[in-house]
């Protein structure tokens, strides 16, 4: 194996077992609440013409009474990009259009509009370049500043922990990403994005890691406490219309503007796994 196929498998590892501990404490907030549901698990198979190995992935869904719908993806996927695809993409081009990705995706829409719904992804690729990348981003219908501010230090925390540059970068860059042009708003309270941590050599790979496993813990260790914070609390017609509004701008978001939405249509992904991040319902007035 090469360096970047230890390293595609080592960072595979991490996005599974972050989803195995994240879908966990999700299964276990709905018995906190009551409820008895549980993730569905389904194995998907990418297909390429005269590709032996194109990999796949695991899209596991959960819809229960606080997680109206949340889907945990998974995936590691081996192949080559069309050619007018492969400028679009670091490291790749027409003459060199070969690809493995690798990671963690994850959208959570709740039955509780006072509860964020929440997005997190981080994924490693290797074209002619490896890099990490993703984040993290709170949209919640009904805004708190304390939950807010509380995400964000989370994030801000695990940041500070690699380089004293990170956060306000990221953060920037999540409030540029996670923005809707024709109608002017952001999708949510941000977060942040990163991509473009390129391993050169076995250190920069360790290094962008470990501040990749960082995100996760973070999202893992701050979210969960959003939730029970908000999953009780009391609401009536008028908030849960405003829930509905709000996600037909989130839905507006994923299908126009969002890079991931578009690698996984791009590169033969598994048209669920890709469009689980869709509100179980939404509305336009």
């Amino acid at each position: 194996m090469t360096d970047t196929d230890n390293w595609t498998q080592t960072a595979r590892t991490w996005f599974e077992t972050l989803r195995d501990r994240i879908c966990g404490e999700f299964e276990t907030i709905e018995r906190e609440a009551g409820s008895d549901a549980s993730f569905d698990y389904a194995e998907w198979a990418r297909e390429e013409e005269g590709n032996d190995n194109p990999g796949g992935g695991v899209r596991g869904v959960m819809k229960g009474k606080v997680f109206e719908k949340v889907g945990v993806n998974v995936s590691t996927v081996h192949g080559n990009f069309s050619p007018e695809f492969a400028g679009q993409v670091n490291g790749a081009s027409a003459d060199n259009p070969g690809f493995t990705a690798t990671g963690i995706s994850l959208v959570a829409h709740m039955a509780n509009p006072h509860v964020p719904a929440v997005h997190m992804n981080t994924r490693f690729l290797t074209t002619g370049k490896s890099w990490f990348g993703g984040g993290a981003d709170l949209n919640p219908p009904i805004p708190y500043a304390e939950d807010t501010e509380a995400f964000h230090a989370r994030l801000r925390a695990a940041c500070a922990a690699h380089n004293p540059t990170y956060y306000e970068r990221f953060r920037k860059w999540a409030d540029d990403y996670f923005y809707i042009p024709h109608r002017g708003v952001h999708r949510g309270v941000g977060g942040i994005f990163y991509d473009h941590l390129e391993c050169d050599d076995a250190a920069a790979f360790e290094r962008n890691l470990a501040f990749t496993k960082d995100v996760g813990e973070a999202f893992l260790d701050i979210y969960p406490q959003l939730v029970r914070g908000r999953m009780a609390a009391s609401f009536d017609e008028a908030d849960k219309r405003r829930q509905l509004e709000w996600r037909g701008r989130y839905a507006e978001f994923n299908l126009v503007y969002d890079r991931g939405t578009l690698f996984g249509l791009k590169t033969g992904g598994n048209i669920d796994a890709i469009l689980m991040s869709l509100p179980p319902e939404a509305s336009w007035n």
